[in-house]
């Protein structure tokens, strides 16, 4: 939990699992994730071997994020974890009458 803990890892890591991606596409495709708080859980996954940072020199300069290997061994668990996330918003969803739900 130390290594995948964090609001966004996890999201992360599903998101890499597709492919290359760059700082701006994370970004767009984990709405609600700050700059800054994107930047820090890269960091972080990068530190512990889990996701890599390829600098181009261009200009602009282009940075590009991929999970190496030890970050593809979570694949399975990142795939599974979806799914119950999926399950259990529908679990939810269907035992809270509608109307009931607190306001928030």
């Amino acid at each position: 939990m130390e290594i995948l803990g964090g609001r966004w890892k996890l999201a992360i890591l599903k998101q890499l699992v597709a492919g290359t991606h760059r700082f701006g596409e994370l970004r767009r495709a984990l709405p609600g994730v700050t700059q800054r708080m994107l930047t820090r859980q890269l960091r972080e996954l990068e530190e512990d071997g889990l996701v890599s940072r390829t600098v181009y020199r261009e200009v602009p300069p282009r940075v590009e994020y991929a999970l190496t290997d030890i970050g593809h061994s979570l694949d399975a668990i990142t795939d599974e974890l979806d799914k119950w996330g999926h399950w259990y918003r529908e679990q939810v969803r269907d035992a809270v009458p509608s109307g009931s739900r607190a306001p928030g």
